[in-house]
């Protein structure tokens, strides 16, 4: 057993000559700053990461509820366009403004031909206007009490009963 002790002990002796005896805290004080600020460093940027993406989620919640509030404007927009484009809204307005459906219409050939015979247009009461209730009671004024003016009939153009005609075609085929 003094062999084996003796190894040892010579083993411990070798062993205590590599390594120097005594606290070697210098060694290790840069070695836990690096670690120390290593972990700082990257909590911060961890925060820094997470306070961005947040920002960027409140944008993007924050555009997504524009977008919805646009899109809503915009369906509600588009509903009036198509309220106001039925052809029934389209010929009321147009007879408010003083306008009339226009006679048979002429075709002019590439030629200089005219196609058809131009006709004036002429003031027609609409068949899908309903009468006006006062205007039946009454017998002679709007509720306005101004009677809408009616286009006459220049003496050179008597008006012709509207004979349904269809125009020819100009090219065949197409």
């Amino acid at each position: 057993m003094t062999g084996t002790a003796e190894q040892m002990k010579g083993r411990a002796g070798r062993l205590a000559r590599l390594m120097p005896s005594g606290p070697s805290t210098a060694a290790r004080t840069p070695f836990v700053l690096l670690v120390v600020l290593l972990l700082a460093g990257g909590l911060i940027s961890l925060l820094l990461l997470n306070s961005a993406l947040n920002e960027g989620s409140f944008r993007l919640s924050k555009l997504k509820r524009e977008t919805t509030e646009l899109t809503d404007e915009q369906q509600a927009l588009q509903r009036d366009v198509d309220k106001y484009s039925e052809p029934d809204a389209l010929e009321r307005r147009a007879r408010e403004l003083g306008m009339v459906p226009g006679g048979s219409p002429a075709f002019l050939d590439p030629d200089g031909k005219v196609r058809g015979v131009p006709e004036r247009a002429t003031a027609q009461p609409s068949p899908a206007a309903p009468p006006e209730p006062e205007a039946s009671a009454a017998g002679s004024a709007s509720p306005s009490g101004s009677v809408p003016p009616s286009p006459s009939p220049s003496p050179s153009t008597a008006p012709a009963a509207p004979a349904p005609t269809t125009p020819t075609p100009t090219s065949s085929g197409r």
